[in-house]
């Protein structure tokens, strides 16, 4: 508490340093504005003298500098650097008003810079102090946070909960944690005192933030703050007045009260290029050939950026001047941006009222449904497109699926309303699949007893798209009375299922923490299920054992009973199959695969990533292939209750969490003919383009009043295809689904002050293709299947790279390369042998 008509000379510093949290050899980028400041007592008030105070402090002989060797603002003198006018403002005394250790109110004038009204909060925060121990709600600059004190007789221990912390500034985040980014602060204020009054104080804060999917990918700002007493001199008389407010307009009647957090700080971008200039320098990488290579989503991320300062007009021209290869990469930059011009330039461009652009109708839905922070707008404006005219049917279809992806991350009445009402309000066949995948997407509670309904249905495909859509629930929703649906499904108790359905349901039964007597059941079943069943269920039984699903430890309990395990069982034959496994596994994440393969009936290639630093998994994507009816081809005979089912073949994705809309191969006899014979054996495209998969953007407002702006985001150019072949003459199948793709991550954090401005930016990058193809001869009974799934090798980069941008600029870059081998991924044993025959003359 400092005493009237003195002045305490304090030399003053606020460091920040910017770094991987390794840390480089050449040390941390960042700066350090140094200075003496002036603070002395100018008004008390009569009636609690002690309680509240009004200081003014002044800041005296700026200069800037770096803590390194090679300084870039050796022999620059402080107004050179901040300018006359931004000097001549931070040397313009400040008032606080201090009230019982805290920081109540700062007075400044309302025109000066923002930046230097936030250096001067940095200074008022040092003043912040507690002589007492134990644990409060403070505001200083970085923020209203809970705040520890430790305190002795000559020190104070000031220790800062980062994550509590409410500021000025939102952002926004990545909607699942294993594609986003995590963050751990520390701030410790060490306070010592003498005789009653501040001798020193020092502050040391650190923020880390790290990529969750490659934790080496960090950044790291370490902030420093000292003020030391220097000596004590005679200083103005104290001001005599009835309140605060009154004294600080007489001594400057421009001050006004300006908050005590930093706020928002507008800095322009010098020689940054417009949007048409990114466009131009980017635009050659998104060529559809360029979509596996890395170049791919980082040009994207480039343009994301100049998107997202663009006016509509500017996203329009460069929209309406693009060529016809290019633009549907473009859609999706567009759209991934996400903001209220980006938005309402891609509606004005697209007219879902016309039946041609197909494909750029389809690239801004799915763009759409992977965006990382829809505002209710764009889930407003795909229900309004939705009951307005539109001229194809698929896109009809793709707009209510991508609906019920976007109802996930927000509520919107009308679109809830509208699901949930969907299925039951129409008799065709493709709208009622159309809202039950759009249900699949919005996993809603109020969406299971629809689900449990449709699972019951006789129509085959209504009961396999709800019975899918219950295994994405939590398993505390699938409740007693959907279990009992299941159950019923699985064991026919009612009526006859197909074996793709019945196989569906024991799945969600399993992982839906089952009982003893569901589990036993279960197993009773195998043996006198369809004769591929038999061993579908089985390799499914052997897999939860072999790689310890949630289910293991129930099943085995209940396999000690040889009733429900003996050889009779377990011996089942069969082509059909069900495996998981790992693709990769990190310090950070863990990469799964799980094939499941049922005869005459669906196959399926999942892949899961898990997180290991988050407790959250994604799937990564997931593709069915369903063929159905074609026994009558390959002399067979149908399973009960598939007699009549009509030939068909298709495919299903689910990427990244999000169902996409199915494609079909062939529906019906006549187009199966039509098509054999003129399939071409090339792929159909599921899905092609850039995907947003992080996006992160937060502002860390620091206690020395400096701010960080951290944008982290990742960009994966992806294309999914699939394909099948079929030779009567050969009596041969063979399905493929091949998957391309490049990601990159980069993240960026700054500190930028206007005047000068210090940067890391971190990331990685890598390119990976990944096939399956299964192979089937039916030329004898049972059936050859071969499966085999096959990564090559592919490349992996680290990024970092430090800058500082000053009087002059400097630059050093940091990047780690090495290949990952490509491998065939193992399968069981089983799948060796028939390759073995299916391949027999190359073997």
């Amino acid at each position: 508490r400092l005493d009237n008509d003195k002045l305490y000379r304090y030399s003053y510093s606020a460091e920040v340093g910017l770094n991987r949290p390794t840390g480089s050899t050449r040390g941390n980028t960042g700066f350090r504005i140094s200075s003496d400041v002036d603070i002395s007592l100018v008004w008390r008030n009569p009636q609690i003298q002690d309680e509240q105070r009004n200081y003014e402090i002044t800041y005296k002989d700026v200069y800037v500098d770096r803590s390194r060797k090679n300084n870039i603002f050796h022999g620059s003198s402080a107004e050179s650097i901040l300018g006359k006018v931004k000097l001549e403002a931070l040397q313009r005394p400040f008032m606080v008003l201090w009230k019982m250790g805290k920081i109540r109110s700062l007075y400044a004038h309302k025109a000066e810079p923002a930046t230097i009204k936030n250096l001067k909060r940095g200074v008022a925060s040092m003043l912040m102090m507690q002589l007492k121990s134990g644990k409060m709600s403070e505001a200083d600059a970085s923020g209203k946070c809970l705040v520890e004190y430790k305190a002795t007789k000559d020190q104070v221990i000031r220790t800062k909960h980062l994550d509590t912390c409410k500021t000025q500034e939102m952002g926004f985040t990545t909607h699942s944690p294993v594609l986003g980014i995590s963050g751990k602060s520390t701030s410790e204020t060490v306070i010592t005192l003498e005789n009653g009054i501040i001798k020193s104080a020092d502050v040391e804060e650190t923020h880390i933030l790290s990529i969750n999917a490659r934790q080496k990918a960090a950044a790291k700002v370490l902030s420093r703050q000292s003020l030391t007493l220097k000596k004590i001199e005679v200083g103005p008389t104290e001001v005599a007045g009835k309140d605060v407010a009154s004294v600080v307009k007489s001594l400057d009647d421009k001050h006004m009260s300006v908050g005590v957090m930093v706020e928002k700080v507008k800095t322009k971008c010098k020689g940054c290029p417009n949007l048409m200039d990114t466009w131009k320098a980017v635009r050659s990488q998104l060529e559809p050939e360029s979509l596996s290579k890395a170049e791919a989503p980082r040009s994207f991320l480039a343009l994301l950026h100049s998107l997202r300062k663009a006016s509509k007009s500017e996203i329009l021209t460069v929209l309406r001047n693009c060529s016809k290869t290019v633009l549907p990469q473009l859609v999706d930059a567009v759209t991934s941006a996400q903001t209220p011009s980006s938005h309402s330039a891609i509606l004005e461009f697209l007219d879902f009222s016309k039946k041609e652009g197909l494909v750029l109708h389809e690239r801004f839905l799915y763009a759409c449904g992977f965006a990382s922070h829809p505002t209710e707008t764009m889930l407003q404006s795909l229900l309004d497109l939705a009951q307005g005219k539109i001229g194809s049917t698929e896109i009809k279809e793709s707009i209510v699926i991508i609906m019920g992806a976007l109802l996930r991350k927000l509520c919107l009445k009308g679109v809830k309303v509208m699901l949930l009402a969907g299925p039951d309000s129409t008799q065709m066949e493709s709208e009622v699949l159309m809202y039950l995948l759009a249900l699949k997407n919005a996993l809603l509670p109020e969406g299971v007893p629809v689900l449990a309904k449709y699972a019951e249905s006789e129509v085959g495909a209504f009961s396999t798209i709800a019975i899918t859509a219950l295994q994405r629930y939590d398993p505390q929703l699938i409740t007693p009375e959907v279990k009992k649906t299941l159950n019923r499904i699985y064991h026919q108790n009612k009526r006859i299922y197909e074996k793709n359905v019945r196989a569906a349901a024991a799945d969600v039964i399993m992982s839906s923490s089952p009982s003893y007597m569901e589990v036993k059941n279960l197993l009773l079943s195998i043996g006198h299920l369809p004769h591929e069943m038999n061993k579908y269920m089985l390799s499914k039984v052997q897999d939860i054992l072999r790689f310890e699903m949630p289910a293991c430890k129930l099943v085995r309990q209940v396999m000690k009973d040889m009733v429900s395990h003996n050889y009779d069982r377990f011996s089942k034959t069969g082509s059909s199959s069900a495996f998981s496994g790992f693709m990769a596994r990190t310090a950070d994440v863990t990469c799964t695969y799980n094939l499941d393969i049922l005869y005459s009936g669906s196959g399926s290639n999942n892949a899961f990533l898990h997180g290991l630093q988050v407790p959250s998994s994604l799937p990564q994507h997931s593709v069915t292939i369903e063929a159905q009816g074609l026994e009558s081809l390959i002399a067979a005979t149908p399973d009960e209750g598939e007699e009549e089912l009509e030939s068909f073949a298709g495919m299903s994705a689910l990427l990244f969490d999000v169902q996409l809309r199915p494609v079909t191969f062939f529906k019906g006899y006549s187009d199966l003919m039509s098509k054999m014979f003129s399939i071409s054996g090339d792929p159909i495209s599921v899905v092609k383009g850039l995907i947003l998969l992080t996006d992160h953007s937060q502002v860390i407002p620091l206690q020395s009043g400096l701010r960080a702006s951290a944008e982290f985001q990742g960009g994966l150019a992806i294309d999914i295809s699939g394909g099948m072949e079929f030779s009567l003459w050969y009596r041969e199948s063979k399905t493929s689904v091949n998957n391309r793709g490049a990601l990159v991550v980069i993240g960026n954090v700054t500190v930028d002050t206007g005047f000068v401005s210090a940067g890391v930016e971190v990331g990685f990058e890598t390119e990976a293709t990944l096939d399956f193809i299964t192979t089937v001869q039916f030329s004898e009974y049972p059936f050859l299947v071969c499966m085999q799934m096959d990564k090559t090798t592919f490349p992996f980069r680290y990024l970092s790279t430090n800058q500082i941008l000053g009087l002059e600029n400097g630059l050093y870059s940091f990047e780690k390369y090495q290949l990952v081998p490509g491998s065939e991924f193992p399968l069981h044993q089983e799948n060796s042998n028939m390759c073995k025959k299916v391949f027999e003359q190359a073997w």
